[in-house]
């Protein structure tokens, strides 16, 4: 299916690796030119000549969110690479590290990472005509897992923060949605690690899947692909969840 996305540019947060790089090649796929981020350079330029291999353009940088002068001024320099910004896919998490480090974590990359990316992209999302803002969440967010945290309570935030934000700009022509993936297994990922060495965490939580198995990154990326196109023109404000039956809430 064409979703009408050839020439679209996007700048994505934290995109070398897991649901940020499927992300990358979805849009990329699709004849979209992207700017990425991380904090690893040489993984950075790995990903941009991969992705730059299959025709459109790709540029990227090693940048630390956190730090926000810096990655404002790369939010600037990337539209100006791409000639614009149309997308921008807020990806970008501290972790869920414990103690009162893990709180200032997910609040300076999950949730300033967020607004920050916002703040700084406004100005070219709005002469786009075609905005969109995509803010990566999580199931943590919605219902409770494992125990208390700065993970699922900042992810939370950020699901309000889409929200509020989508009524806001909607009048500008700029849609933002929020997507919480579930369990998502990832090569080298958390799960992976999980996997390894807290096997009895790992089988049961496979076990409360209904549909007997963790998430793909591409899934959640084929969600994104869509949501940023055309075909998804009026929707706005919603919070997509994608983890196969895995929080029990009735989703309205």
């Amino acid at each position: 299916m064409d979703l009408g996305l050839k020439g679209t540019k996007a700048i994505i947060t934290g995109a070398t690796k897991g649901i940020g790089r499927a992300i990358a090649e979805a849009l990329t796929d699709e004849g979209a030119d992207v700017a990425i981020c991380s904090r690893n350079a040489d993984e950075v330029n790995k990903a941009v000549s991969e992705l730059g291999a299959k025709g459109t353009k790709v540029v990227g940088e090693a940048v630390d969110v956190g730090d926000g002068d810096a990655y404002k001024a790369w939010l600037t320099k990337a539209a100006e690479q791409l000639g614009g910004c149309d997308v921008f896919v807020a990806n970008v998490s501290g972790g869920n590290a414990p103690g009162e480090q893990g709180w200032r974590n997910n609040f300076e990359f999950d949730v300033l990472g967020t607004v920050r990316g916002v703040e700084a992209l406004l100005p070219s999302l709005e002469k786009s005509g075609k905005g969109n803002i995509i803010v990566i969440s999580t199931t943590a967010a919605l219902e409770h897992f494992i125990g208390a945290g700065p993970y699922g309570a900042m992810k939370a935030g950020l699901i309000n923060y889409a929200s509020a934000l989508a009524v806001d700009l909607a009048p500008k022509g700029i849609r933002v949605n929020s997507i919480s993936p579930g369990p998502i297994f990832i090569e080298g990922g958390a799960w992976n690690y999980i996997k390894d060495n807290m096997t009895p965490l790992y089988d049961s939580t496979v076990k409360q899947i209904p549909m007997g198995r963790m998430g793909k990154a591409e899934e959640v990326a084929a969600q994104v692909a869509f949501l940023v196109s055309p075909l998804a023109g009026f929707t706005t404000g919603s919070n997509i969840v994608i983890d196969g039956g895995f929080t029990k809430r009735v989703q309205f």
